[in-house]
């Protein structure tokens, strides 16, 4: 999916976060992933998306988030990477890390929401935030419409 991005993120957003409340630290991996599905969930919200489901999971695997922008629903992966506070040029970044394979799993899992949920008439794409954080403090995020 990375690939064929052309133009750009459609929003780069740079800030500092609080952690939600109740979050726990476990294992780094999965500490850095739940943070950033969180952080993903609060900037769908700002931009008044209505968040339908969150980690919905079928037998085909999981879908991070699932919302509607408007009357078309979205399916959004976020891949989130820990990043030294001077990270290296030739790092690779959260978004190449999506390949042909699962953007097909995707498109799958989007189907098999769609039919669960009776969503199939509905017009229906797929996006990727990108989250890099050197301490679960200060990030950089990027939505990509795809």
């Amino acid at each position: 999916m990375a690939k064929q991005l052309h133009s750009g993120p459609a929003w780069i957003r740079k800030g500092k976060s609080r952690r939600p409340w109740g979050f726990r630290f476990r294992g780094r991996k999965a500490q850095v992933g739940r943070w950033g599905e969180w952080l993903a969930l609060k900037h769908l919200r700002m931009l008044g998306w209505d968040i339908l489901a969150r980690n919905w999971r079928s037998r085909r695997g999981e879908l991070d988030l699932v919302a509607f922008e408007g009357p078309q629903l979205v399916i959004v992966e976020v891949r989130t990477r820990w990043v030294e506070a001077h990270p290296a040029p030739d790092r690779t970044r959260p978004e190449e890390t999506v390949g042909r394979e699962k953007s097909r799993r995707l498109d799958a899992l989007a189907w098999d929401f769609a039919r669960r949920y009776d969503l199939t008439g509905e017009s229906w794409r797929v996006d990727l935030i990108a989250v890099e954080t050197p301490d679960l403090r200060r990030f950089e995020l990027r939505h990509y419409i795809l």
